[in-house]
């Protein structure tokens, strides 16, 4: 504590924005809800455009029709609700929910987890592409490819809403949360939103359009995973823990979020190294 006494009282002012876009009633529409819902929209935009182009893929054979992306915008949005909060109740914060297990569906009040929406909209996906014949892969490559766009904007409802933010600190652009205690803290949301969506979109964007790597299934989807960890796994080291887990092993840096992010770098470097272009048949 004597190390956060010593932090200067000077902090960039937190902007007093209204977590609440418009409220009719009872029915509230939130900027983390909206987040969510535009990063869909966006991704499932960003995916038919991909699935459009053929200079984009083998042979200029398009891998799905963007018919089976409209039909598949359903799945998505329920594998990552679903997903979310039940990875946030088992991951993080499971003791409250079994005293409390109404509070499971008071999903306005907050608390998704990444890692267990990206398990849920995986199982989508895998049951999706079984059904329809699709390339399991390919799905996962153009999803993926548009995914950062929402994982940026939540971050930023995340800042708005003045949670999940950054340990104490003294440099420059230090924000003083309104129920972050009388400490200056890192933006760590914002770090997140730079980091985790503009950033690796861009980076997924060369990959795609520039590096042609749509021909090579699995290796965009594992370039998604493995740039998520890294950036997650990076900036828990300014994230201050979710309080009902503090630090992991009694160390003062381990946090759930690098061990959940650890199995992903791994797995998208292993996609990656893997990955094979596709060959067509040659015609006899």
């Amino acid at each position: 504590m004597s190390q956060h006494l010593m932090l200067p009282l000077a902090a960039l002012p937190f902007p007093n924005i209204d977590p609440i876009i418009v409220q009719i009633g009872p029915l509230a529409v939130h900027w983390y809800g909206v987040g969510y819902i535009v990063g869909i929209l966006f991704a499932w935009w960003y995916a038919k455009r991909l699935v459009t182009d053929k200079r984009l893929w083998p042979d200029g054979t398009l891998p799905m029709k963007p018919e089976d992306l409209d039909d598949f915008i359903v799945w998505a949005a329920i594998g990552v609700v679903l997903g979310g909060r039940t990875g946030y109740v088992l991951f993080y914060d499971l003791p409250r929910y079994i005293a409390h297990p109404l509070d499971i569906f008071a999903v306005w009040q907050g608390g998704m987890s990444f890692h267990g929406g990206l398990l849920g909209v995986t199982l989508a996906m895998t049951l999706f592409s079984w059904s329809r014949g699709i390339r399991a892969w390919s799905l996962f490559d153009v999803v993926a490819a548009g995914v950062p766009v929402g994982l940026g904007l939540v971050r930023v409802a995340n800042f708005i809403n003045s949670e999940l933010w950054g340990r104490p600190t003294d440099v420059p652009w230090a924000v003083e949360f309104p129920n972050g205690g009388p400490f200056s803290r890192h933006p760590s949301q914002i770090y997140e939103a730079l980091l985790e969506g503009l950033v690796l979109f861009l980076v997924l964007r060369v990959l795609t359009h520039s590096r042609l790597k749509l021909k090579t299934p699995r290796f965009v989807g594992g370039a998604f995973i493995c740039g998520y960890g890294l950036s997650r796994i990076f900036v828990e080291f300014f994230r201050e823990p979710d309080q009902q887990l503090g630090y992991l092993l009694g160390t003062n840096w381990l946090t759930m979020g690098m061990i959940l992010s650890t199995p992903m770098v791994l797995a998208g470097i292993w996609a990656m190294a893997t990955a094979k272009p596709v060959t067509q048949p040659q015609p006899a």
